[in-house]
């Protein structure tokens, strides 16, 4: 509904108008200005009263020509007063009438004091003296530019204008009719604008000054909200969509921004160039893995050929070890049987001697008898020299015996050799 004219600040008014012009004035403004209050003339005037009043005389009138007897006077005040009644039984049904827009709501006066609101729709004043004082548009957000001249920067440079948009919707009708109106709101708003923003211009160096740009401005939303939620007022969004900087800042800007356009200009040609070396180096790298899985796979192959010669030379030696296995099987098989017939022959032969033995020892013993006896037939007779029982003869006769014993025996063992 608000626009900007030219970098020029909104103006918010309020406007008197009859009903017919209330929707055109609300939805458009009038003459670069913002109407969100309006004020309507009101066509209601009391002569529906002065017409009830007559009707009321001219009936009394009838009343007494009744009386005096005067028929066709008290038939033409009838008449006329019941005519009368009807004009301002009619005329105070179409003055009580009351249509409000949708989106506003109308404040409802009763002798000068706020009654309350009405809703969009059609409503009926019956009361004589109530009506509606102002129509508020309640729904539509009221866009609000504000542009704030040579703010100062925290260098103390004079920004040239700082751009301010906002939008704004009035929720509550009472309050800001009552409180503050809209040509007053319109000065308390473009100060408090002001003041937010110049504080936010003092914590921004010059040359950062194009950040203000599309920059978070939720903090200022919440301070204005604050300033004007007494008035019933509440911003639903705003932002800053344009700074202009000083003559010489923009050309030292001019200058930083070609500076910063030919290094952007030189970085992109290093990356373009940086690019082509990181291509051709995974190009070299995938060429390399393709050489590296060719040669895998000739490794692999002479890997498989070798496990074969392998697993067949495994095999000769297995076979060649199971038919020397074989052989030594046979061949231990042949001298185990053999050392079996061996010991039988053995454990025979042993038999046999065992019973050699038993003859052997049986003739060894029976020749043991014979040279037994032999030796028996051989051996030395004792000889039994008795002597008296007196000492000293029987002294003589043992040395007798002594010296005549040795010539007995070597005389019988002559004999026994002659034999």
């Amino acid at each position: 509904m608000s626009r900007s004219f030219g970098g020029r600040s909104s103006v918010i008014t309020e406007a008197v108008a009859p009903w017919s012009d209330i929707a055109r004035l609300l939805r458009g403004g009038e003459a670069g200005t913002l109407v969100p209050v309006v004020i309507p003339k009101h066509q209601r005037r009391l002569g529906w009263i002065a017409a009830l009043w007559l009707g009321l005389l001219a009936v009394l009138s009838g009343v007494m020509f009744t009386l005096d007897d005067s028929g066709v006077l008290a038939a033409l005040a009838y008449a006329s007063g019941v005519l009368f009644l009807l004009v301002g039984l009619l005329w105070w049904w179409r003055t009580s009438i009351v249509e409000i827009e949708q989106g506003t709501h109308g404040v409802l006066t009763r002798y000068g004091a706020v009654a309350g609101t009405l809703d969009p729709g059609r409503h009926y004043l019956w009361h004589p003296w109530s009506r509606v004082a102002f129509v508020v548009d309640v729904a539509t957000e009221i866009p609000y530019s504000a542009p704030v001249m040579a703010c100062p920067t925290r260098e103390n440079v004079p920004l040239r204008s700082i751009e301010f948009f906002m939008k704004l919707r009035i929720t509550d009708a009472v309050l800001f009719v009552r409180t503050i109106g809209a040509g007053n709101f319109d000065l308390v708003l473009s100060s408090a604008v002001q003041d937010a923003i110049r504080q936010r211009a003092r914590l921004v160096q010059t040359e950062r000054a194009y950040d203000l740009r599309g920059s978070d401005v939720a903090d200022m939303q919440e301070l204005l909200n604050r300033q004007l939620s007494r008035y019933g007022v509440r911003i639903t969004g705003c932002n800053i969509p344009d700074v202009q900087l000083p003559a010489q800042y923009q050309q030292h800007l001019a200058t930083r921004e070609r500076v910063a356009k030919e290094s952007a200009a030189y970085e992109q040609e290093w990356g373009l160039t940086r690019k082509r070396r990181i291509d051709q180096l995974q190009m070299d790298i995938e060429r390399a893995k393709k050489v590296r899985d060719a040669r895998i796979v000739e490794v692999k192959a002479a890997l498989n050929k070798a496990r074969e010669q392998v697993a067949q030379l495994l095999e000769k030696q297995e076979t060649d070890a199971q038919r020397v296995r074989f052989e030594i099987e046979t061949r231990g098989r042949s001298g185990l049987i053999a050392a079996e017939n061996e010991a039988k022959a053995q454990r025979r032969l042993a038999q046999a001697y065992r019973d050699n033995r038993a003859v052997l020892q049986y003739e060894l013993a029976l020749r043991r008898l014979e040279v037994g006896a032999e030796l028996a037939g051989q051996a030395p007779q004792p000889v039994v020299i008795r002597t008296d029982g007196g000492s000293d003869n029987g002294a003589l006769a043992t040395l007798i015996a002594a010296q005549l014993l040795p010539r007995s025996i070597s005389s019988t063992e002559s004999h026994g050799s002659t034999a």
